[in-house]
């Protein structure tokens, strides 16, 4: 008999978004003495987790800075590609609303790939630390034989995720008993309030507390093919939307489409929780805890000194 082996997941990473908060092209802001950025960290993890193809979106105009730092390290032992994220990339019959500068959001950035990949694939962001254990659950759930809408993402407790800078946006999850995420909502504005964490949706007026372990989503996703065309083909009604509401600042976000497929049972999304720490620089002033964090990781053995040496 013979069996159609499953082709070999490709790793989405989302890298066009400016930092606004950060104040820079934090993707490319080095984290060690080596030279080496978070998303040398993400890489090296992913590889030893069994991924061989990269797909980095990015803007046009920062191509030649990332291929500076990508192509003769990770492009050593990756397959590395590169898609664009254009403000024009929309379907036929529609057109950048003027004065528009913002980026569609992270939907969008995947379906810059879509000619990139055509298999099963994870998607992370830029400027996030993940740490190795959830790489290793998504590889393997992702070279399993599964179904076309079965989904997959990697948890976070929600206390291992949050600055003490500032705010953050999270993806609060409810799970059900079995493991499958029943739906996600979006807190845009998280962040610690006395001994506390909290959430606010009325700027600060007043505060809902979280639990510390609640599991949120840091946009560690794991999808089949069925997601490219989910996104393509629910983008238009997305823009209707968009143009209407928010023509300058709306954002076409991978939660909500993940979140519909769920709610219309056209998809299954099962919950794979890390134990591992996030560590990411929102701000400027979180630059120094990641730098103080990756090198005591490389001092525990965790990772060489020089990751791609």
């Amino acid at each position: 008999m013979n069996i159609t082996p499953i082709k070999e997941p490709t790793l989405i990473i989302m890298a066009a978004g400016m930092g606004s908060r950060y104040g820079g092209l934090k993707q490319i802001d080095p984290v060690t003495d080596k030279g080496e950025i978070i998303m040398d960290f993400s890489l090296f993890d992913a590889k030893r987790a069994g991924f061989k193809k990269v797909v980095f979106v990015i803007k046009e105009e920062m191509e030649e800075a990332f291929r500076a730092l990508m192509d003769e390290r990770v492009g050593k032992h990756m397959d590395v590609q590169y898609a664009f994220q254009k403000l024009d990339d929309l379907p036929d019959g529609y057109a950048i609303p003027e004065g528009r500068e913002k980026p569609w959001g992270t939907g969008h950035a995947i379906l810059a790939a879509r000619h990139l990949v055509d298999g099963n694939f994870a998607v992370i962001n830029a400027d996030d630390y993940y740490g190795p254990n959830g790489f290793k659950l998504m590889y393997d759930f992702l070279t399993r034989k599964a179904g076309p809408a079965d989904f997959c993402m990697i948890s976070y407790e929600l206390c291992k995720t949050v600055t003490e800078n500032g705010s953050v946006s999270r993806g609060v999850c409810n799970i059900s008993k079995n493991g499958y995420l029943n739906h996600i909502v979006e807190r845009t504005r998280i962040e610690h309030v006395g001994d506390k964490i909290c959430y606010t949706e009325d700027d600060g007026e007043s505060w809902t507390e979280l639990a510390p372990h609640t599991p949120v989503s840091m946009n560690f996703w794991g999808y089949t093919h069925m997601m490219m065309e989910e996104l393509e083909s629910q983008f238009p009604a997305f823009l209707d939307e968009a143009m209407k509401e928010n023509p300058m600042k709306g954002e076409y976000q991978i939660p909500r489409v993940t979140d519909g497929l769920i709610k219309s049972g056209q998809a299954d999304v099962t919950v794979l929780q890390s134990a591992d720490r996030w560590y990411g620089v929102t701000y400027k002033e979180d630059k120094q805890s990641v730098v103080e964090a990756m090198q005591a990781m490389k001092d525990s053995g965790l990772y060489p000194e020089v990751l791609w040496g």
